[in-house]
């Protein structure tokens, strides 16, 4: 034990690596106060190398930056492709000289960088080769590098037997892999438009047209069957420009079947998450028929608005992104539950900023207004509550893991169990804290905070990973049944 907490660390803990980098594209210029691009000027002097200076630049450059990225040359390929359009339209580049352009039109960027914290842990799909008594996971990590810029990154470890646990080594090249379109739902587009635009002739007309999985070419085809004098109103543009924006937020991810999890990172790919993907919360679900997969959300940055996305997935190999409607969609914090209850499918959240509420799908597929679970009562969560990942099913109740903040803004980790057939009532909280940063913690990036996206249930115990100041990622366990005797009910 330390201090007063329940949980006890675990001597593994994950540091931010500043040599886990990915390849961005950069454009000279762009990042300027004024912002004027040199693009066009830097793509004429590389024109004017002789072909054997160019050749031996893009050797060199390859040489010295292939080892640490997966395929460097089809990323400088794309790379080029993007500023094609600045190349004179009479010139021929060679295939080396192509490369080099796109490579110019590079640099890497250290996800992790400035931090790394505020995981969660669910069962890795890989189980085979394992004792009895041992689990592997998967670990997600939000990753913050220059500009405090998130992403999603993993990690996978071993757990059990005991209070053993066993971190795989995080090494090689990472990807951001393939992104490609995904077949969007017509049932979610509808649920995500505003009281205007659904009560609309346009987008009704859209609606209707569309089948009920469609792809951006079934989109652009609606667009031209619509009627003519549906085209010329004045609310067309305005509630196309809403539906256009509604679609473009969904896409997926795939990474190759040899790429290990832990060199996969989910990098910001739409307007709606420019300035990161932060606090995602993995949960696996089991379907009718027994077959697992996963679900997280997360929080989409663009700079000035957050709002909770979702990521599908079967195998953590293809992700496909959505964003989530309705209410309690509308601030950070939401965690799914693993099943339905009762025939509904819930999430916890925090819309108000500051209270854990339990929200409903509705038939709309939107998230409904929340009910309060449990506000700011006790001193060390005063200013806020909020979960820390998804519910974890026991024989007694839901098990809730929550952080609340306290005087100079100090994190804790706490503990409610909700009703396993009703859980919109409390039956019992943990008096204190479960796990609070102790004096090697308190120090980093964001001080003072322990806070974790998502803990499991394995051989009897709770598994929490948790990011300690935004510095590391640590570990603790507590026996589940030692956690539940510490809780009372609500006062």
């Amino acid at each position: 034990m330390t201090g007063g907490d329940l949980a006890t660390r675990l001597a593994p803990a994950i540091a931010p690596d500043p040599g886990r980098v990915i390849v961005k594209l950069f454009v000279p210029g762009e990042d300027a106060a004024i912002t004027r691009t040199r693009a066009a000027a830097l793509i004429s002097r590389i024109m004017r190398l002789d072909e054997a200076t160019a050749k031996a630049l893009l050797r060199d450059t390859l040489l010295r930056f292939g080892g640490r990225h997966h395929d460097l040359e089809a990323i400088f390929a794309h790379h080029h492709d993007l500023v094609r359009h600045r190349i004179p339209r009479h010139a021929e580049l060679s295939p080396p000289a192509r490369l080099l352009v796109g490579a110019y039109f590079s640099h890497e960027y250290a996800v992790e960088g400035a931090a790394l914290c505020n995981p969660s842990m669910v069962p890795h799909p890989d189980q085979t080769g394992l004792d009895p008594g041992r689990l592997r996971v998967a670990i997600s990590l939000r990753q913050i590098g220059e500009g405090h810029l998130s992403s999603i990154g993993f990690a996978t470890a071993v757990l059990g037997p005991g209070s053993e646990l066993v971190l795989t080594d995080r090494g090689g090249p990472l990807s951001a892999g393939h992104r490609s379109p995904t077949r969007h739902r017509r049932d979610l587009l509808a649920g995500g438009l505003s009281d205007d635009a659904r009560d609309n002739e346009v987008s009704a007309a859209m609606l209707e047209s569309l089948p009920d999985r469609f792809t951006d070419d079934d989109f652009e085809r609606a667009i031209a069957r619509l009627p003519a004098d549906l085209l010329t109103r004045t609310t067309t543009g305005r509630t196309l420009e809403e539906l256009r924006r509604a679609t473009s937020s969904d896409y997926a991810v795939t990474f190759s079947d040899d790429l290990p999890l832990h060199r996969r990172v989910l990098w910001p790919a739409t307007a709606a998450e420019s300035n990161g993907m932060e606090d995602a919360r993995f949960v696996q679900v089991v379907d009718e028929a027994g077959r697992p997969s996963y679900r997280a959300t997360y929080t989409a940055y663009d700079g000035r608005h957050i709002h909770s996305h979702l990521i599908a997935s079967d195998d953590l190999r293809r992700f496909e992104i959505t964003p989530m409607r309705g209410p309690a969609s509308a601030n950070k914090g939401m965690a799914l539950f693993p099943r339905p209850v009762g025939g509904r499918e819930l999430a916890l959240c925090r819309s108000d900023g500051e209270t854990i509420g339990l929200s409903t799908l509705g038939p709309d597929h939107t998230w409904g207004a929340p009910v309060p679970l449990h506000r700011p009562r006790r001193g060390w969560e005063l200013v806020q509550v909020g979960n820390c990942g998804s519910p974890i099913e026991t024989e007694s109740g839901w098990l809730v893991l929550t952080h609340g903040v306290g005087p100079m803004r100090d994190y804790a980790v706490g503990a409610l169990l909700l009703d396993l057939h009703e859980p919109h009532r409390v039956l019992a909280e943990l008096p204190g804290p479960l796990l609070t940063a102790d004096a090697t913690e308190r120090e980093g990036y964001v001080p003072n905070v322990v806070y974790s996206c998502g803990g499991l249930l394995h051989a009897g115990a709770v598994w929490l990973p948790y990011g300690a100041s935004d510095t590391r990622v640590g570990f603790a366990r507590v026996p589940l049944d030692v956690l539940i005797e510490a809780m009372s009910p609500p006062r």
